[in-house]
């Protein structure tokens, strides 16, 4: 059975785009990739900036779904400019991701939709037994 899971203040992703930001099937929980954009503020051009807004959103979705930032299994995240940003998106995700650490998969790509994104992060979750 699969669930789905749109925190209020982004149903215009299922309204325009048609797709759910959180989907639960079984316990686990499939996000669907989060960069920085929200209808409230622009995506910031400070890498470091932009980085915080984009857990703040994944922070909304995990809640969303009754999860916090602990139940994260697994992460993949995808950069512009992954060499020259890493390390600023390394420091800014120790901040919400502790220890034991998800599995992660960092990928450099070309382009994201939204303007100005340098990072989008897909995860997966499970529900604490």
């Amino acid at each position: 059975m699969k669930t789905v899971i749109v925190p209020e203040a982004f149903q215009h992703y299922v309204d325009d785009w048609h797709f759910t930001p959180v989907v639960e099937s079984d316990g686990t929980v499939y996000l669907s990739g989060i960069t920085a954009a929200r209808a409230d503020k622009p995506i910031s051009r400070d890498p470091e900036e932009q980085f915080h807004d984009a857990f703040f959103k994944l922070g909304i979705y995990l809640e969303a779904a009754g999860l916090t930032f602990d139940d994260i299994l697994e992460m993949t995240t995808y950069h512009i400019n992954l060499k020259l940003n890493i390390d600023t998106f390394s420091k800014v995700k120790d901040e919400y991701i502790k220890p034991p650490y998800p599995a992660w998969s960092a990928i450099g790509v070309a382009e994201f939709i939204p303007e100005n994104a340098l990072v989008e992060m897909r995860i997966v979750a499970k529900r604490p037994q």
